[in-house]
């Protein structure tokens, strides 16, 4: 998303599940100058009153989620205190075939996330395993929205992956052992392959988030400082080019 665009959805719940993930998205956006527009309500937060609208629908549909859990908690424990017992009978029973269709089930589901969130890391994975570390990956990963991205996390994504044949088995394999600047070479490579359009300033504001030392063992970044990195990892193929490094950004 980028200034001007504009995210639209058929209803909210297709956004977010929760009051707070809505507006952490919203916020989002906001702050790339982007706007949103849902076609099943009066929202659209390119006006005031789509905004006010949007955090009104948002608190009223997320209340009424917590009405219908608690609805739900209440019968459970009327049914206990009857004697009745819920959940699935088979597999209470220890079925075999309950089972694995519970599990067949909650590995679509997985699946089903991972697909709607592949965008974020698919790319870097293909990109950079197994040349990084997963520790260096899971941040990279995590820089551009700040959503969590642990190393188990992020394993486990690609094993699912692997299996599927969406990826080569090599990206399993070990790291090399490399220097602290060769990891650095790495990560702002790996940036600038996520997003061509990042300026060197905001890959500096990305280090920062990601409390990457300088070369020099500063905590402060500056763009100069990313461009010659950028440089070095041009000239060593890791980007597109030495001229990769050279372009004008502000």
């Amino acid at each position: 998303m980028r200034s001007g665009d504009t995210l639209v959805v058929v209803r909210l719940d297709r956004l977010a599940r929760s009051l707070a993930h809505l507006l952490q998205v919203i916020e989002t956006l906001e702050a790339r100058g982007a706007h949103f527009r849902s076609l099943g309500d009066p929202i659209d937060t390119a006006t005031p009153q789509g905004r006010f609208s949007l955090q009104v629908m948002g608190a009223v549909a997320e209340l009424e989620r917590a009405l219908i859990r608690e609805r739900t908690k209440a019968g459970l424990r009327s049914a206990r205190a009857q004697g009745r017992v819920g959940g699935n009978p088979a597999l209470r029973a220890g079925d075999r075939e309950a089972i694995r269709k519970l599990r067949m089930a909650r590995d679509e589901t997985y699946f089903r996330k991972l697909e709607a969130s592949a965008d974020g890391w698919l790319p870097l994975v293909r990109r950079h395993r197994p040349a990084m570390l997963w520790e260096d990956l899971a941040r990279l990963v995590t820089a551009p929205t700040g959503q969590g991205w642990s190393v188990e996390r992020l394993k486990r994504a690609t094993k699912r992956y692997v299996s599927d044949g969406l990826l080569p088995p090599s990206v399993l394999e070990r790291a090399p052992c490399s220097t602290p600047d060769d990891r650095l070479l790495a990560i702002v490579a790996g940036m600038r392959h996520a997003d061509p359009d990042l300026t060197l300033a905001g890959i500096a504001t990305r280090l920062e988030q990601m409390r990457e030392r300088t070369p020099r063992g500063n905590a402060k970044w500056f763009p100069a400082t990313v461009r010659m990195l950028l440089q070095r990892a041009g000239r060593m193929g890791m980007v597109g080019g030495a001229s990769e490094g050279h372009r004008t950004l502000p």
